[in-house]
């Protein structure tokens, strides 16, 4: 960046103006009133004001708002400019539409009020009050932590229940067992009763 566009020499620039057109200024009034120094303060002010005007001359003029980058083609008083295009169009090239404009402010103006909603949303969440959550996750921790422990109590109770059906099981195989014996036993009693009656 050139030191003339510095914001330093930009005061600095400003403050000797100032400096020199007052200088000119009381001394124009003492010259009118006749007073002492009159002339010694105008022709101090006077060449002041020439060397910064012989200054300013040299310079290139300040450009603060550079609209030619948004606005390509602007710096041409004959070109026709599209809003926000990437530079000047041709005679040819059709002038600025107000159906597009419109609908590209009402897909604004929609966009603008989707925001807003979102914005109420979020303000409606801001002033939710969040004071009971900590109760309310405690009872939380509190119904898993039974919940867990209701689980595990349904745990051992299905292993109990598992050793009472092998228990039933090994009974009900005693039972087949004694019964096939106690049906043995029958036959062999009815056997000998049989033969008892034959010797008789």
């Amino acid at each position: 960046m050139a030191f003339y566009k510095s914001p330093w020499f930009k005061y600095l620039k400003n403050f000797v103006i100032g400096a020199g057109a007052a200088i000119v200024m009381i001394g124009a009034l003492f010259k009118i009133q006749s007073w002492e120094g009159g002339s010694l303060m105008l022709t101090i002010g006077l060449v002041t004001e020439a060397c910064l005007f012989l200054l300013l001359g040299i310079l290139p003029p300040d450009k603060d708002y550079y609209w030619e980058k948004l606005y390509p083609g602007l710096e041409n008083y004959n070109s026709k400019i599209q809003p926000l295009s990437a530079g000047p169009v041709g005679a040819s090239a059709p002038s600025l539409n107000g159906e597009v404009v419109e609908q590209q402010l009402g897909g604004m103006l929609s966009e603008l009020q989707t925001m807003s909603a979102s914005l109420g949303s979020l303000k409606s969440l801001q002033e939710v009050d969040f004071s009971s959550t900590g109760d309310q996750l405690k009872s939380m921790s509190n119904f898993y932590t039974r919940m867990n422990e209701a689980m595990a109590t349904m745990n051992d109770s299905l292993e109990d229940t598992k050793r009472y059906q092998e228990q039933i099981s090994a009974l009900n195989r005693n039972l087949g067992s004694l019964n096939s014996v106690y049906g043995n036993v029958l036959s062999a009693m009815a056997s000998s009763a049989g033969s008892g009656k034959k010797v008789g």
